[in-house]
């Protein structure tokens, strides 16, 4: 049985990276969005890109950025994904992968079975769609809010590279898991020993808990 893909997004410190490296994580995500409390700028990006290099695939999250923004975070991260995690549409997704030749995460909010069917709009187009909780209509970031979705509304999801988010922490992980059938699952507050703070020891025991599944 294949091992299960585990990334620890919101990184925002060496020893947190590092953390996440020592603990087998596949995926470190690195957030640039200066609304969020896990937003790092592109100095803090190029030393920690540096010390990711090799040893875990690095995501780079934005949110509804344009291709500027884009381009000035791939020069500092140097990323082997972007995540979008905006209202950006298909053919921005596709306009996005074409211009800047790497694979693509796309976020998806869910909250009913038709945000779900939703998402299958990025299905061709997005190399992994990542279902998250769906954020409220007023909120200032669209994600890292520590939330859950009723994770049943995956079972049986059509999309063939798909990850869950949303709430998820090191003692709900496995159930999790076993519910939906995920086989790559996407941590940040899950993780952190108060907003936006990284904790090791959660790092560790949340991939020792999705390995375990």
């Amino acid at each position: 049985m294949s091992s299960t893909i585990v990334k620890i997004c919101g990184l925002s410190s060496p020893e947190t990276l590092l953390a996440a490296i020592g603990a087998g994580a596949d995926m470190a995500g690195f957030v640039f969005f200066e609304k969020s409390p896990r937003h790092i700028d592109l100095e803090t990006a190029r030393t920690l890109g540096r010390l990711a290099d090799g040893r875990i695939s690095k995501v780079a999250l934005a949110v509804n950025a344009d291709d500027a923004a884009l381009q000035d975070i791939i020069d500092a991260l140097a990323p082997d994904y972007l995540q979008l995690h905006g209202h950006e549409p298909p053919a921005r997704v596709a306009k996005v992968k074409a211009r800047f030749g790497l694979p693509v995460i796309k976020a998806a909010g869910v909250a009913t079975s038709g945000d779900v069917e939703a998402a299958r709009a990025y299905e061709d187009i997005a190399d992994v769609i990542l279902f998250d909780a769906k954020p409220a209509p007023n909120a200032a970031v669209p994600g890292g809010a520590g939330v859950a979705f009723d994770w049943s509304l995956l079972r049986g999801v059509a999309a063939k590279h798909w990850m869950l988010s949303g709430g998820l922490t090191p003692e709900n992980v496995a159930e999790a898991i076993r519910l939906t059938g995920a086989r790559a699952v996407d941590v940040s507050s899950g993780v952190e020993r108060e907003r936006g703070v990284k904790d090791a020891a959660k790092i560790s025991a949340f991939v020792k808990a999705a390995r375990l599944s």
